[in-house]
């Protein structure tokens, strides 16, 4: 591991998870004398069950470790010592090459282990949002404690509340095709099936609506739930992302900074400030997409928009997951290292955090798919 991924390490010792970073080292530390850590693990392997799972960014010399091109991948780091992440740690990939010998030999986990199936089902999605993670397991059938999730249950009823809001204009539509929402709330009882972890199975009637098979309707409403989460989200990001910029416009470095990193960080902050305006157009664009396809079904007689989102929801989910993951692991990022108790950045410790922002954003400005056809 280079110095500088040292540094960056040692920077999420004590932060909590982000979209982007799944700490379970600091999870452990909070909570791995209670019981409900010790019942339900997340991994039942030790050494997992205390690593760092990051979102990574994959940089060009790194897709070649990869069978199938891709753009992000789940990097899995298990620190040298956890009391001091300065010292570096091992790392691997999810699915690189060698990646299931590699399991096995370290870990003693096979292919069919529990563990690995956790990996695969984490590697699926495009960010670790916790609400979204959550969901991922529990359809799996997984329920690790809570204390993995760093979902409030306020959270989860402003959620709730804003799916409600949301799926409003679907009830009156949908009252007549299902007549267990026949009742004295049926906002409410459409609300709860939305938020179950069986909302393909509950929602059936409007998959038979939409003539989807099953196993494409079920994937559908699952990234459906994650772009109500995701448009959910957006709302906080919007409300933090201007204040960020502006407050990365404006830092200045602490301590002695020459030439050549004085010019770095002016490229580096104008380069970010630009990435995230365009990836915010880009994520709300892909909102717009979902908003057009459900008024079609809801407003405009036009069943078949929202059954090609459907369709298509898996793909726009993972690009959306990856545009606003990245904006999220910033926005929390740059507040936990901004605290007012936190000692300031030196020039090389801005530099790195900065690079680190930039990587992130990188690729979030790809060409999208086509718009969905009405």
């Amino acid at each position: 591991m280079t110095d500088r991924a040292v540094r960056n390490l040692a920077n999420l010792r004590k932060s909590a998870s982000t979209a982007r970073v799944l700490n379970l080292l600091h999870v452990w530390r909070q909570h791995g004398q209670t019981q409900d850590w010790k019942s339900q693990p997340l991994f039942s392997n030790q050494m997992l069950n205390k690593a760092l799972i990051i979102k990574h960014r994959l940089r060009r010399n790194e897709t070649e470790q990869f069978r199938v091109r891709r753009y992000v991948a789940t990097k899995i780091v298990l620190p040298i010592d956890g009391a001091d992440l300065r010292i570096g740690g091992r790392y691997l990939f999810v699915d690189q090459i060698g990646f299931e010998k590699s399991m096995e030999e370290s870990f003693g986990i096979s292919p069919l282990h529990p563990d690995r199936q956790t990996l695969a089902l984490i590697d699926e999605l495009p960010s670790l949002d916790p609400f979204l993670l959550r969901e991922q397991l529990r359809r799996s059938g997984r329920t690790p404690a809570a204390c993995y999730f760093n979902l409030s249950e306020a959270d989860v009823a402003r959620m709730t509340a804003f799916v409600a809001d949301e799926i409003r204009p679907l009830v009156d539509l949908s009252v007549g095709l299902d007549n267990d929402l026949s009742t004295e709330n049926p906002v409410a009882r459409m609300t709860a099936k939305m938020m179950s972890n069986s909302a393909g199975e509950d929602l059936s009637a409007l998959g038979q609506t939409l003539q989807l098979p099953p196993h494409e309707y079920e994937e559908g409403v699952f990234c459906w739930k994650g772009f109500l989460y995701y448009k959910w989200a957006m709302q906080s990001v919007t409300g933090e992302i201007g204040s960020v910029v502006d407050s990365v416009h404006r830092i200045r470095a602490s301590g002695p900074v020459d030439v050549e990193q004085y010019a770095e960080i002016d490229r580096a902050r104008e380069k970010i400030r630009h990435r995230i305006l365009v990836t915010c157009e880009a994520t709300a664009d892909m909102l717009r997409v979902y908003d057009a396809a459900f008024r079609g079904l809801t407003q405009e007689g036009r069943p078949t928009a929202f059954r090609e989102f459907l369709r298509d929801a898996p793909l726009l989910f993972a690009r959306l997951g990856e545009r606003l993951g990245a904006v999220q692991h910033i926005v929390s990022f740059w507040n936990y290292r901004m605290a007012p108790d936190k000692p300031p950045l030196t020039a090389e410790e801005l530099i790195d955090l900065l690079s680190d922002f930039e990587l992130s954003l990188s690729g979030t400005e790809r060409p999208e798919a086509p718009a969905l056809a009405a």
